[in-house]
C-alpha cells in the first residue's frame, strides 16, 4: 500500500480570460493506493491567497455563515477509485484516472463520512486517519492489496 499526502494550491480565477472559476483555498487530499484501487480524504482547509483572504475579511456582507465557509476547514470527501465498477449500474468517470495509473475510473465518495475521518484527524492524527483509509479500503475492495 503506498500513502500520499497532497495540498494542492489555492487558486483565484475569477478573472481567467475563459470565464469566472471563482476562488478556492488550500486542499488537503490524503490517498492510500493498492492493487485493487484508490481511497481518498479531502479536506478544503479555506487557506485563500493572501490577497482574496483579505478582500474576505473586509467585504461587508461578513456574517457567521460566510465567515464559517470561507475561514474553517471543511470535510469535503472520502471516497474511492476503483478501476471496475463497484455496484450494479455505476457509470465510469473517467477514461485515464490520474489514481489508477491511467487506467479508466469508477468512483464514488461521502461528504458525511468525511465528517466522521475529519474528527479523527482534528483529535487523533494523521496515523489514525491512515487506519481508517485501510478500512475503508477493505470496506470498498475487500482486502488490503
Amino acid at each position: 500500500m503506498e500513502r500520499e499526502i497532497k495540498f494542492l494550491p489555492a487558486y483565484d480565477e475569477r478573472n481567467n480570460p475563459k470565464g469566472n472559476y471563482g476562488i478556492h483555498g488550500v486542499d488537503l487530499r490524503m490517498y492510500l493506493k493498492g492493487e485493487l484501487g484508490t481511497v481518498q480524504f479531502v479536506v478544503y482547509t479555506n487557506w485563500h491567497l493572501p490577497h482574496v483572504q483579505e478582500e474576505l475579511l473586509n467585504t461587508s456582507k461578513r456574517d457567521k455563515l460566510s465567515i464559517k465557509c470561507n475561514f474553517e476547514p471543511m470535510p469535503a470527501d472520502v471516497g474511492y477509485h476503483s478501476p471496475k465498477p463497484i455496484y450494479e449500474g455505476q457509470e465510469i468517470m473517467s477514461d485515464c484516472c490520474e489514481y489508477l495509473g491511467g487506467k479508466p475510473c469508477y468512483y464514488d465518495g461521502s461528504g458525511l463520512y468525511a465528517e466522521k475521518i475529519y474528527k479523527v484527524l482534528v483529535e487523533k492524527g494523521s496515523d489514525e486517519v491512515w487506519k481508517k483509509l485501510e478500512e475503508y479500503y477493505i470496506d470498498i475492495f475487500g482486502k488490503l492489496k
